[in-house]
């Protein structure tokens, strides 16, 4: 738990008194994810109540892949999730697992299923199965196949993992009771024929289980002793503890329900994630505007600001909606106590100063105003410098506080200069500004007592580095982008990525390594881009803004 932080978790609670009261001697969690899309924000929540209550407490957490579903599943998926829960600051005890490990495991229980006469195999079609089921206010009914022999149930069972059935032709289904009011109690299907090739077992089986079956017996193996998972589980959990106590496992773990994250502005759909992909709308999974842990890796979040968010939403057992402006606040916050500052100007205009000697030397400028530890950096220095078209005007009333002709302004970490002209192209266009550097005003005020209006940045014309800048915004312009029935793209936000080139960067910041943050002075919080970033051709995703301009618009 980030230290000064305290919280709403009844887990945390429930852990400690199994504890004390000796329930158990250590807590063992896993993480579970399926293989088949990038985590998202909402995995980071599952992912910091697994580990970090595992970590907290003394115990131990596994990552274990439940791999039932191979169609959709890849080695890609595989190797991010990994990526992401290192990169999250989280280690898992002893090697990755992958429910395809307990393969042979889960068939046997099967067959000890059919032989106990509490499974058997279904030939109703998947229509006519939906239809036997029942409704939420109708019981179901039994199946004409569900009075089968032992025998005859576990010859077609072991003819299933022959492959001798084709793909949908026959089910292996749990008798339980086809009247019960949970619709998961209803006879759930055990394993279904699915030849496909397996990312981890190749073709070795026709046949696969359910998530529902696979899951609570893989905990049983692993010892886990709280399945802790979210509240869309909570009608699983009767079936997830039929299967424990109808089976010879050597462990009985419980599972434990919690609310899931959900933020405002965001979709965490993996399909939904994935048509916005698939339709050009972002360029891939780690796109920066995405809310995958890679996605918010790429824009430059930082593990500690991620889990400190975490923490402070609590964890409790109701479903909501946080604000994402909460999580921007926790990346802000963090960023702006710990990247160090650099100047990058967006849209450079020439600024010429006429009593600049040739040789003046590099200014040094602390690297952060409160962490020295950070260092200093240099900042060349000369009679050519680059400022933000912005940041002029030829006439400006006094709102405006930067440099305007005959005005003052102090240029960032170096001296007041007062603009005394203009240079203009045939149309008319200012396309340079000259200006006279107030002497003995480094660092202080002008040796007269006059004050500049503002301060502005600026880079030094011979030694500042092009750059590609790319300023993100939300992807979506409504908060509940996918409520209801209403469709999701609709609320896209045309603005949400600006790339602008030609941007003009401080040097030490484009050679910095990729992944380096910075806030650039005046402009906001930016990261070098992981995949993109060189020295020689820098590249730099806006991580978020010096302040919330979203608050104004609601």
């Amino acid at each position: 738990m980030e230290s000064g932080v305290t919280s709403n978790n009844f887990l945390r609670t429930l852990i400690a008194e199994d504890l004390r009261s000796g329930k158990v001697p250590q807590i063992v969690t896993r993480f579970p994810p399926e293989p088949n899309g990038y985590l998202h924000i909402g995995h980071a929540k599952s992912i910091s109540v697994n580990f970090g209550l595992a970590e907290e407490f003394g115990g131990i957490c596994r990552l274990r892949f439940d791999d039932t579903n191979p169609e959709k599943e890849s080695q890609e998926f595989i190797e991010s999730i990994q990526a992401d829960v290192a990169w999250l600051g989280y280690s898992w005890e002893g090697p990755v697992r992958f429910a395809s490990s307990y393969f042979d495991t889960l068939y046997g229980w099967a067959e000890y299923l059919v032989e106990q006469g509490k499974a058997y195999v279904d030939d109703l079609s998947p229509d006519e199965a939906r239809e036997y089921r029942g409704t939420l206010t109708e019981p179901g009914r039994n199946s004409p196949f569900r009075g089968r022999s032992v025998e005859e149930n576990l010859d077609l069972l072991r003819r299933m993992r022959a492959g001798e059935f084709a793909d949908g032709e026959r089910v292996l289904r749990a008798k339980i009771d086809m009247s019960h009011p949970n619709m998961n109690m209803r006879d759930p299907i055990l394993y279904r024929i699915r030849k496909a090739h397996h990312h981890q077992t190749g073709d070795a089986w026709p046949i696969y289980p359910t998530y529902d079956f696979a899951h609570g017996q893989e905990d049983a193996i692993e010892g886990v002793t709280h399945s802790i998972c979210t509240l869309e589980f909570e009608d699983h959990r009767p079936l997830y503890e039929w299967f424990i106590n109808n089976l010879p496992v050597e462990s009985k773990p419980r599972q434990y329900e919690f609310g899931r994250l959900n933020t405002s502005y965001t979709i965490t759909s993996k399909r939904k994630l994935k048509q916005l992909i698939d339709d050009g709308i972002v360029a891939s999974w780690d796109d920066p505007r995405m809310p995958t842990v890679a996605g918010m890796r790429r824009r430059g979040y930082t593990p500690a600001a991620i889990r400190h968010f975490c923490e402070m939403v609590g964890t409790s057992r109701s479903d909501g909606v946080v604000d994402v402006a909460m999580l921007e606040h926790a990346i802000r916050d963090d960023l702006n106590q710990n990247a160090p500052r650099a100047m990058c100007v967006l849209n450079p205009l020439k600024l010429t100063l006429r009593n600049v000697p040739e040789d003046h030397p590099a200014i040094t400028a602390a690297a952060h105003p409160s962490r020295e530890e950070l260092g200093q950096r240099s900042l060349p220095f000369s009679g050519e410098l680059f400022i933000d078209a912005e940041d002029f005007r030829e006439e400006a009333n006094k709102k405006f506080k930067r440099l305007v002709l005959g005005k003052r302004v102090r240029l960032r970490n170096a001296y007041v200069i007062e603009a005394v002209d203009v240079e203009k192209n045939a149309d008319g266009e200012v396309v340079g500004v000259i200006a006279d550097l107030i002497e003995g005003s480094l660092g202080n005020d002008p040796a007269d007592g006059i004050k500049p209006k503002g301060v502005i940045h600026w880079v030094e014309a011979s030694s500042a580095v092009p750059a590609t800048v790319r300023l993100y915004d939300r992807l979506f312009t409504d908060p509940a982008p996918d409520r209801g029935g209403a469709d999701f793209m609709s609320f896209l936000n045309p603005e949400s990525l600006k790339i602008i080139e030609g941007a003009l960067v401080e040097p030490d910041a484009a050679a910095a390594e990729p992944e380096s943050r910075f806030q650039f002075e005046r402009e906001g919080y930016f990261v070098a881009d992981r995949c993109d970033h060189s020295p020689e051709a820098p590249v730099f995703n806006q991580t978020i803004g010096l302040r919330d301009v979203w608050a104004s618009k609601s």
